[in-house]
């Protein structure tokens, strides 16, 4: 069984106790007793009821005692934090009843911290803390022990868990939730109003004694302000403290922990109050009489001036309202408030006149727009000021009577007639004459003009109603003495009809007449149009030209509703022999005087259907009936003669462009390929160039010289430089005649290429560029050699062809034909 053995540490728990410093050792259970002045006390049971006890100590004294119950339980251990000891900080100590004493078991530890924060003396089962602990980090720790024979290594007894709890001191100060407040309360507030609450906490136990508990105070800010000590609840002191006064206040809150006595720890935080404001100050001008001045010339809107208003309330409580209360130039002037500064700013709602009236006095109102009910008896909260506005005098322009004038004119009237008249003046007292003129930016045709002197309107060229019903012209009036006074008004000129136009057709109308129609049949309505407007309305009427009466085809009936229909007066009609009738129809209107005019009617013949439906018209009719006139076929012809002569232009200069030189420039240092046309003379020129040296090289006749190039006696004989292979056979032959010898026997194409461009690096004479030179060599390897007749160093009757019958069948043709010819030679 386990005996805990516990050292106490705690002055404050010995107290409660009633215990000196002891050492305390539990048999045959969980339970504990104290011993004191040095007198182990054991207290024996199994279990938690009731056993007796014996204490041991000097003088062998032997006590019965009673269990009685503790206030604290069997299986915790206490520690203070922050232990400042130099060593280790001891624990207690654990001691099992079957541990004699001479190092036989063993303890082991294990849970929280253990072997790192708390170690065990496997010996003693003595308990040490190793580092300095701290309550606010970790409030407990919860172990197991146990202990095990050193000699079987079996437990003796098993785990048994218990607690090792931390003791708190005071070693943290309150702190608040911030280092700076913001706050805000209405001025002129009773005292013990509200403000804000601050709170501080203390991270010590709050259960154990007073290292926790906060108690605030104020160490600045008295005596406007105070603070309940355990709630923290910022309260006023004074009595109406004004906003206009001092605004803002600092006030700085302590919370100290042990209740506040003596030694506790303190922190501190500021509180920044403001005063916010309320409407208790009335609106007051700072003079009773204000005076403008403004000229007459001043257009509605124009600000005269601004009137300043003083109100120490700001935000909302400062706005304020104007009005005119005076009846005179109420409707004249007008007042506004500035959103911005809260300035009544006087304006003109209607222009003066310096002639009329010179002088207004306006009495002006202001008064605060939001009122507070708490304060109206520091009212009363409006304010009222005189405003003196003189009238100044200014050079004006000519003021004309109307706003503008209309005038009407008929359109047959003759030029010089006057239409009207309009008149201005000078409003000074000056009264300076006047003169006038049309403002050609409004007639640039010049059709009207006026008098300078009376300001008549007149006509200056004939008008037609036609082309415009309506002139809207400017008349401008300046002074005599100062030009540079104009003003302007319009004229609105209506141009009266007169019956001066003839009706027309009111469209083009596209008219047939069937074969087969018979007499009295209508085939076209018509209507007519007339650009003239009389009063009542147009009159038409309609009648076939007298002219067209007589064997007449077709008749004209009136409809007296401004139509008229076209009849035929015969029954069959033949495109064949007439494909169109021109019936001319004479329209007149009711106008006075009357005008009329003969239009001509175009009517087709075509073939119809049953029903009276166009079949087909001659060529003409279609394409009138297309919608082709003459001029515009003409203009399509036109149009194509014209891109007709372009492209033959075109083509023209195309032909005429000249071709770019192949050589740009002198300058062009490139390589230039020069071609020449010149053609030799075949075979036959053989005074130019032996072609036979180029076919058959053992054919060259070195006794032959060319006349294309300078003659070799003017210059040095040049070495020749045998080909490879025919050095061997130099070597050979003993080096007599061994350059002709390897020349004969060796017909390689290669060795024959490069024998000729070994002449040609050597040959002074060579054109400074390069040059491609051809040679039709066939080499020297066929057994019958060459078969070409282009070799003009032997004849065709120098040579044997009977050894081509030998060759087999396919030379038998060629065998023929040169064995037949030898054959006859013969013979």
């Amino acid at each position: 069984m386990w005996t805990g053995l516990l050292l106490l540490l705690l002055p404050l728990w010995a107290q409660q106790c009633g215990l000196a410093l002891a050492t305390l050792r539990t048999i045959g259970g969980l339970h504990r007793a104290a011993a004191v002045g040095g007198v182990e006390v054991a207290v024996a049971g199994a279990g938690p009821g009731a056993g007796t006890a014996t204490a041991t100590g000097p003088g062998s004294m032997e006590l019965l005692l009673r269990r009685s119950k503790r206030g604290w339980a069997w299986n915790q251990f206490y520690l203070m934090e922050e232990y400042m000891g130099d060593g280790p900080q001891y624990v207690g100590k654990l001691h099992s009843d079957q541990d004699p004493g001479d190092g036989t078991i063993r303890y082991q530890l294990t849970g929280d911290g253990a072997g790192d924060t708390f170690t065990i003396d496997p010996r003693s089962g003595d308990i040490h803390a190793t580092k300095r602990l701290d309550r606010e980090e970790r409030s407990f720790y919860t172990l197991r022990a146990r202990a095990v024979s050193n000699r079987t290594g079996r437990p003796l007894e098993d785990w048994t868990n218990f607690t090792i709890k931390i003791h708190d001191i005071n070693d943290n100060a309150p702190t608040f939730t911030k280092s700076v407040y913001m706050a805000s309360v209405p001025e002129m507030s009773d005292v013990g109003t509200s403000v804000m609450t601050v709170t501080a906490t203390d991270a010590d136990d709050i259960s154990y004694g007073n290292s926790a508990r906060v108690v605030y105070s104020i160490l600045e800010g008295q005596p406007y302000f105070s603070v309940e000590p355990n709630t923290g609840i910022i309260r006023t002191a004074l009595q109406d403290m004004n906003r206009e006064n001092r605004e803002h206040y600092q006030v700085v809150i302590q919370a100290k922990d042990m209740a506040g006595q003596m030694g506790g720890l303190s922190g501190t935080a500021t509180v920044s109050i403001t005063l916010s404001d309320v409407n208790n100050n009335p609106p007051r001008f700072p003079q009773g009489v204000y005076q403008f001045s403004i000229p007459e010339s001043a257009q509605p809107g124009s600000v005269i001036g601004v009137l300043q208003v003083r109100d120490n309330d700001v935000g909302r409580n400062a706005e304020m309202d104007y009005k005119i209360t005076s009846e005179e130039g109420r409707d004249v002037f007008r007042i506004a408030t500035d959103k911005d500064t809260q300035d009544g700013v006087l304006s003109l709602n209607r222009q003066v006149d310096y002639e009329s009236k010179r002088m207004y006095t306006l009495r002006v109102q202001v008064e605060n727009r939001y009122l507070d009910p708490r304060f109206r008896s520091l009212g009363p909260f409006h304010d009222t000021a005189l405003v003196k506005v003189a009238v100044t005098d200014e050079n004006e322009p000519p003021v004309f009577q109307r706003s503008s004038y209309q005038m009407e004119v008929q359109e047959s009237a003759p030029v010089g007639t006057i239409i009207g008249s309009v008149s201005a003046m000078d409003p000074d007292h000056i009264r300076s004459p006047v003169k006038y003129s049309v403002d050609r930016h409004t007639d640039m045709d010049h059709v009207f003009n006026v008098y300078p002197g009376n300001g008549s309107v007149y006509l200056q060229k004939p008008l037609d109603r036609e082309e415009a019903s309506w002139h809207n012209i400017s008349i401008r009036a300046e002074e005599f003495n100062n030009p540079n006074q104009i003003s302007r008004v319009p004229v609105n000129i209506k141009v009266l009809d007169v019956n001066d136009n003839p009706p027309t057709f009111a469209t083009l109308y596209e008219t047939f007449v069937c074969e087969n129609a018979k007499a009295g049949q209508r085939i076209q309505m018509i209507s007519a149009t007339d650009p003239d407007e009389p009063i009542g309305g147009q009159r038409f009427s309609f009648r076939l030209a007298p002219e067209a009466t007589v064997k007449a085809n077709f008749t004209v009936r009136d409809n007296n509703d401004n139509t008229a229909m076209v009849l035929t007066l015969r029954s069959g009609y033949s495109r064949i022999q007439h494909s169109r009738y021109l019936v001319p129809v004479v329209i007149s209107d009711g106008g006075s005087p009357v005008q009329s005019s003969t239009n001509t009617l175009t009517v087709r013949v075509c073939s119809c259907d049953r029903d009276g439906n166009m079949k087909l018209c001659n060529a003409e009719a279609l394409v009138l009936a297309a919608g082709l006139s003459t001029g515009a076929l003409v203009a399509i012809l036109l149009c194509i003669c014209i891109l007709l002569m372009l492209v033959v232009l075109f083509a023209a200069l195309r032909r005429q462009r000249k071709k770019e030189p192949l050589i740009m420039s002198k300058d062009d240092v490139r390589d230039n390929v020069v071609s020449y046309n010149d053609e030799g003379g075949g075979e036959e020129d053989t005074q130019a160039f032996d072609i036979g040296t180029l076919r058959n090289p053992e054919a060259l006749d070195d006794s032959k010289l060319r006349r294309d190039i300078m003659p070799d006696a003017l210059y040095p004989p040049l070495p020749r430089r045998p080909p490879p292979s025919s050095l061997a056979g130099t070597a050979a032959a003993g080096g007599a005649g061994g350059g002709a010898g390897a020349l004969c026997n060796n017909g390689d194409v290669r060795d024959f290429i490069a024998h000729r461009l070994g002449e040609n690096d050597m040959d002074p004479t060579a054109p400074p560029y390069d040059s491609l030179a051809t040679y039709a060599y066939e080499g020297s390897g066929s057994v019958a050699h060459s078969l070409s007749s282009l070799e003009s160093a032997a004849s065709d009757g120098d040579h044997d062809y009977n050894y081509l019958s030998d060759w087999g069948p396919r030379f038998k043709k060629l065998a023929n034909m040169y064995g037949t010819e030898d054959s006859d030679k013969d013979s």
